[in-house]
């Protein structure tokens, strides 16, 4: 256990082998667990729970209650050595928790950084969570999820397993995901959510200009108002791609994906 300046309470357990970094506070009653790494100026809260192999970064806050690095909730999980990765200026409220990888599923939970994951929020194993994240209270996301960077998840959403959102995609209170988001695309809560628009206000909040926005809007109304099967649609897509890094992002989703378009 490293890092002079770490100020661990009194109650806490920190299993020997745990490096913790310098300028690391661990809050009363928590548990760390052999196999744990945490960077410098990372802050637990009290009662919570970090177990391995589970690195954590630097300057993150995880509140109390967090259960951070427990075994997948996989009946097929054998005990195998799988992981949890955390990135840098993570803010994890209470009561979060996010489960390490499966020996069949890559093996590596992964977040990214600078998320905020709220009160309650479930990362399930084997998840890639981007960077600049919102998951509002209660959001779920089930094994192998892929979420991309400046995505936001707004309360009590429930993501289905193998399904991925696109980065600068804005999930509803409330909706049940079952398909791809592609990039920017909106989903409002109507039982499984549906497709309903772009996220116009985010990308204006991240400095997207209006030329930028009303080539990503050509491209919502090719692939989801135009009434064009996915073969035409996609066809009107590398069009506009020709013009728009941001459609050729959109595109290249599409083409990656094994799972059906939330459509």
């Amino acid at each position: 256990m490293g890092g002079a300046a770490a100020s661990i309470h009194p109650s806490a357990v920190v299993d020997p082998s745990a490096q913790i970094g310098s300028d690391v506070q661990i809050g009363a009653f928590s548990l760390v667990g052999p196999d744990v790494s945490i960077g410098d100026g990372t802050h637990i809260g009290p009662h919570c729970s970090i177990s391995g192999p589970t690195r954590i970064g630097r300057d993150n806050r995880i509140h109390g209650f967090a259960a951070i690095g427990g075994d997948p909730q996989d009946k097929k999980f054998a005990g195998g050595r799988t992981e949890l990765v955390i990135g840098d200026g993570n803010t994890i409220r209470e009561f979060v928790t996010i489960n390490r990888g499966t020996e069949n599923g890559g093996g590596t939970t992964r977040v990214g950084d600078d998320n905020w994951l709220l009160a309650y929020v479930h990362i399930a194993h084997d998840c890639i969570v981007g960077s600049h994240c919102v998951f509002s209270n209660n959001a779920t996301i089930a094994g192998h999820v892929e979420i991309g960077d400046h995505a936001i998840l707004s309360g009590f959403v429930g993501v289905h397993q193998f399904c991925r959102i696109g980065a600068h995609a804005f999930i509803g209170m409330g909706a049940l995901v079952n398909g791809d988001v592609p990039p920017f695309v909106l989903v409002a809560q109507e039982g499984y959510g549906r497709p309903r628009g772009i996220n116009s206000e985010g990308l204006k909040r991240r400095g997207f200009d209006s030329e930028r926005i009303a080539l990503i809007k050509r491209a919502y109304r090719a692939l989801y108002v135009s009434g064009a099967n996915m073969v035409e649609a996609r066809g009107q897509l590398s069009e506009l791609a020709r013009d728009s890094d941001d459609v050729r992002a959109l595109l290249d989703f599409i083409d990656s994906g094994e799972r059906p378009l939330l459509r």
